[in-house]
């Protein structure tokens, strides 16, 4: 399909999606059958034109997924339609695989990109990070790939090879990136004493047992005399919610954590136990880019019962309860039909963790006219705690007590208000 006529795709599912949301609202109000599927007759009309009118004899198959694609991208880029072939065997390999690379992802421009990759996982070791868009998989291009396809690609026996072709900021050119999979093990909680009696948590996860974890973390820091947590949830992307849940209620003793709400899904509210709090310690919580799910659950609760500072940069935004739905032809559509609310009624799907200071480091910058030779991908470093200056500021921030109002960032870091429809920084394929 050449680029225009892709183009015409992307536009026909945008303008599918606003004509759906448009007959919904007046559905509320009229019969079904003059409500939002009244509206489909616009979209039908689109595809006979483009069958009768366009340059070329479409592809009507491809047009209909690109279409199929595009809308569930619009609503939902945790979203995916598998068609009868990929949905057996995605159910066939999705937990019989015990090799992986690492990766927790998302959609972005129509392709799969990284929001998370696992510390010390093949990916995280390959240089694979938070803000690359993978171009293909085995080959097989992922410009309109189920998201849940992706996943499944990425999967195999440990030791098993796959290649992708990755777009990595600031390069703007695709690096092909050979990746061996491997059972990727999920790192432990780390804990230390910083300067100042100043107790560091960070988790890389929210799996299961990262909440034991960590109040094992803080008793141990408590004991030890600290004075105040830092909660650091920067690249926790993998996890639940229930485990996020459980990580709040260890430092709040009262309050409506969450609540969960859907089409289908009456309101479920989730309340902290006081019985579950172990501390009163002053905290401050960390976010960026890479932070989503259960970590983000825990952020906003924290953040909106003001029992913490948040500072960083705003999460990615994916909170919600997926379901596979079964379709007529043998596919399935894999959705979110219910999303995780603050107590103030934003769905942190939809407009992510926004903190209360601020910060941003600093991006590598594209620059089209830059001629220095590609280099190949190297592990990202990590930055020791004496350089890392957002932990510096959340030390800061905790130093400060209680209530300190949204600061300015660093000069030549501003601040990103972006809500989280809009695209990340990602290098944009042609």
């Amino acid at each position: 399909m050449n680029p225009r006529f892709r183009f015409l795709v992307v536009s026909t599912s945008v303008c599918l999606l606003v004509l759906l949301l448009v007959g919904a609202h007046l559905g509320r109000s009229a019969s079904t059958s003059d409500g939002a599927y009244r509206h489909m007759a616009v979209f039908t009309e689109v595809l006979s034109r483009i069958k009768s009118d366009y340059v070329e004899e479409p592809d009507l198959k491809n047009v209909t997924l690109g279409a199929v694609n595009g809308l569930l991208e619009a609503v939902d880029p945790f979203a995916s339609y598998l068609n009868a072939d990929q949905y057996k065997q995605y159910l066939k390999e999705k937990d019989a695989a015990s090799g992986d690379v690492g990766l927790v992802l998302a959609k972005r421009y129509g392709y799969v990109a990284v929001v998370s990759a696992l510390p010390g996982s093949p990916a995280a070791n390959a240089g694979v990070g938070t803000g690359d868009l993978i171009e293909n998989i085995k080959g097989i291009a992922t410009r309109d790939m189920p998201l849940a396809y992706a996943q499944i690609l990425l999967k195999g026996q440990p030791g098993s090879a796959v290649e992708i072709s990755l777009l990595h900021v600031p390069d703007p050119e695709p690096q092909k990136v050979a990746l061996t999979r491997a059972v990727v093990l999920v790192p432990p909680v780390t804990a230390r004493m910083l300067p100042d009696q100043i107790g560091y948590i960070r988790p890389e996860t929210m799996l299961t047992g990262k909440a034991a974890e960590i109040a094992s973390a803080v008793r141990s820091l408590e004991s030890q005399g600290a004075k105040g947590l830092v909660l650091d949830l920067r690249q926790c992307a993998l996890g639940t919610s229930e485990e996020g849940l459980a990580v709040a209620n260890l430092f709040l003793d009262k309050g409506l954590m969450t609540y969960l709400l859907g089409q289908r899904l009456p309101r479920q509210n989730f309340q902290a136990d006081p019985a579950k709090a172990i501390t009163r310690l002053p905290l401050v919580v960390t976010t960026n880019r890479g932070t989503a799910d259960g970590a983000e659950i825990a952020a906003m609760a924290l953040l909106e019962n003001k029992r913490a500072e948040v500072v960083g940069e705003r999460t990615f935004g994916d909170a919600a309860v997926r379901r596979a739905i079964n379709l007529e032809d043998g596919g399935a559509l894999i959705l979110s039909v219910g999303k995780y609310y603050s107590q103030t009624g934003k769905a942190i799907q939809d407009t992510g963790v926004v903190p209360s200071v601020p910060y941003v480091e600093s991006e590598p910058v594209f620059d089209a006219e830059d001629e220095t030779p590609q280099q190949p991908l190297a592990p990202r470093p990590v930055t020791k705690p004496e350089d890392d200056n957002l932990l510096k500021k959340a030390i800061e921030v905790l130093a400060k007590g209680p209530g300190v109002a949204a600061s300015p960032a660093k000069p030549g870091m501003i601040p990103r208000e972006r809500n989280s429809r809009e695209p990340l920084p990602l290098a944009v394929p042609k």
